[in-house]
This record gives C-alpha cells, sequence and structure tokens, in this order.
C-alpha cells in the first residue's frame, strides 16, 4: 500500500515538474493592454425614423372586459400521491411472477 501512495505521488510531482519546465518560463511579467472598440455614434442624437408596423398583414382584434378564469376553465381532476402508489403497488403484487429462478 506504501509503494502505490508513493508511486501515485511520484508520477503527480512528474507531471507537475513536466508542465512547469516544458514552457520555459512561468509567468510572463509583460503588461498586456486591451483596447476596446469604440461607437461614438450610437450615442449621437439622430431624428426619430419611420413608423414600422410589426404585426405586417395581420388584422386588429379588441375585446372589453375579462371573464374570471373560473368561469372559463373547469378545474381538472388530480389523483392523490398516495392514492396512485398504493395503485401501483397493488399491480406489482398482482403482476405474474417468474417460474423459473436461476441460482448460479
Amino acid at each position: 500500500m506504501k509503494t502505490t501512495l508513493f508511486v501515485l505521488c511520484f508520477f503527480c510531482a512528474a507531471a507537475a515538474f513536466g508542465q512547469t519546465v516544458g514552457t520555459g518560463s512561468l509567468l510572463n511579467s509583460e503588461p498586456v493592454i486591451v483596447e476596446f472598440a469604440s461607437h461614438a455614434g450610437h450615442a449621437s442624437q439622430r431624428p426619430m425614423g419611420m413608423e414600422q408596423n410589426l404585426l405586417e398583414q395581420s388584422g386588429f382584434t379588441s375585446a372589453h372586459g375579462e371573464r374570471p378564469l373560473w368561469e372559463v376553465a373547469k378545474p381538472g381532476q388530480v389523483t392523490p400521491l398516495g392514492d396512485s402508489a398504493r395503485t401501483l403497488k397493488k399491480a406489482h403484487e398482482a403482476a405474474k411472477k417468474a417460474d423459473i429462478v436461476w441460482n448460479n
């Protein structure tokens, strides 16, 4: 057990040493300057553009008032979780069992 642990630690140390030696230097101390593109034209003032219809050829529909949901939708029949579990347990007990039992 001790030799296995020693070999594992040795391979991990060798892998870590191999990663640092292969690159030549650990870190580059040169600063990296990041410059972002300037979009000054987006902030300038312009006159408003022409009106555009996003709906294209669709018709206009309007209605007055609202109907509450209890007038329109019927409540769904929800089976409690316990009843579902009891039904599944009874079906499992009534299911046909295997005739042959293999013991190897």
